[in-house]
């Protein structure tokens, strides 16, 4: 059964860090490209960052682009976002996704962990 939980969500200050984490199991995960996405309540789901199967290619949104950097650690089954200059716009759920390479369609996602910006 396959399974990724996202971890790292909290109340944060305008201006601060934080780094989320999503680990999987029941997957390979080098056969999976995997995302970020966030979501606020009354709004669609937005890809904020995404990542190939072996790490080495990474996509942003524009409105995070140069603040967020999207890691994927294949040996440990570890998708990391770190966030850096967080601002309230930030605030979401956000949510770990892997989409699969061989399978058309197949995708995964986590519950999601709560990020909150705010003074």
């Amino acid at each position: 059964q396959v399974s990724l939980v996202e971890s790292g969500g909290t109340l944060v200050q305008p201006g601060g860090s934080l780094r989320l984490s999503c680990v999987g199991s029941g997957l390979i995960f080098k056969d999976y490209a995997m995302n970020w996405y966030r979501q606020t309540p009354g709004k669609e789901r937005e890809l904020v960052a995404a990542v190939t199967g072996d790490g080495s290619t990474t996509n942003y949104a524009l409105s995070v682009k140069g603040r967020f950097t999207i890691q994927k650690i294949n040996s440990k089954n570890t998708l990391y976002l770190q966030m850096n200059s967080l601002n309230p716009g930030d605030t979401a759920m956000y949510y770990c996704n892997a989409l699969s390479y061989e399978h058309y369609g197949l995708e995964y996602w986590g519950r999601g962990t709560q990020v909150t910006v705010s003074s």
